[in-house]
Formats: C-alpha cells, sequence, structure tokens
C-alpha cells in the first residue's frame, strides 16, 4: 500500500498524509484523483482514530490540507464524498462550510455492495481567507488542536 501511495504521489495524482497528535498517530488524509488541465480538482478522504474524535483533529486537518492544495497546489476544487449515515465525517464538513451538491448513487464499492454517497465541495474562492483561518474564526477553541504539533 506504501508503495502505491508514493507511486501515485510522484505521479502528481496523490497526496497522502498521516495525521498526528500529541505525538502519535491517529488518523490518515488522502487527497487523491487529482485531475489538471481546466478542471484542477481532487477529493478528499480521511479516517481518524476514535480516541480523539470530537476534539477537532479532523476538522483542523482537512482545513489544512485544502488550504495547501488551494495556495501551494494550486487545485481550485475540493469535495469530499461521504456515505449518508456517517454522521462524523458529514460534521466535519459541515463544521467547515463544505457546500451540499447531492447524492451519488452507487458511488464506490464497499464492503461487498455499491454504496451511496453525499457529495460536498469546496472552491478556491469561498475561502479566499483560507479554510484553517475560516475554521480557527468560527470555532476558537480548536485553534490549539493543529494535528501534527504536540500539545
Amino acid at each position: 500500500m506504501v508503495r502505491h501511495l508514493r507511486n501515485e504521489a510522484n505521479a502528481g495524482r496523490m497526496l497522502p498524509f498521516v495525521i498526528e497528535y500529541q505525538g502519535r498517530l491517529v488518523g490518515q488524509l488522502t487527497v487523491a484523483g487529482i485531475t489538471w488541465g481546466s478542471m484542477c480538482s481532487g477529493h478528499v478522504g480521511y479516517w481518524v482514530d476514535e480516541s480523539v474524535a470530537g476534539r477537532g483533529v479532523m476538522p483542523t486537518a482537512v482545513a489544512l490540507v485544502v488550504d495547501h492544495c488551494f495556495r501551494s497546489v494550486g487545485l481550485h476544487r475540493i469535495e469530499v464524498c461521504i456515505r449518508p449515515e456517517n454522521g462524523p465525517s458529514r460534521r466535519v464538513v459541515e463544521k467547515l462550510g463544505f457546500r451540499e451538491e447531492g447524492l451519488r448513487p452507487r458511488y464506490l464499492h464497499i464492503d461487498g455492495a455499491w454504496r451511496d454517497h453525499l457529495v460536498f465541495a469546496l472552491t478556491a474562492e469561498e475561502v479566499p481567507e483560507g479554510l484553517l483561518s475560516r475554521w480557527r474564526r468560527t470555532h476558537p477553541s480548536n485553534s490549539q488542536n493543529t494535528p501534527g504539533a504536540s500539545n
């Protein structure tokens, strides 16, 4: 798996990240499906350890990565596709102000079946101040929960 992630990253199609909190690995976030040309977009997938869920770690990580994608990588649009029943993941994008665009029926094959997903999106123009800045402004109690930094 690491070899696949490295190859995709080297080809410019994926940006894999690990999430560290208080000195330990607590999650993973990947920007995949990176498309260039007139589209300049990618989609984000993530997971976080239950022990840190609800502490603002994942919204902060997503905000950091989206800012990196918009400001440094040059992407214009980021999507997050989430199974409708996945309340915790939906809360992440809702907290960050992603726009819900609709349902993608039978979008991904998971657990032996084709599963529906809701699609959420954000473009660079929607966060000119940066997503992390907006997240910290609207949720100041999470400003110190920056992944990758020891608290």
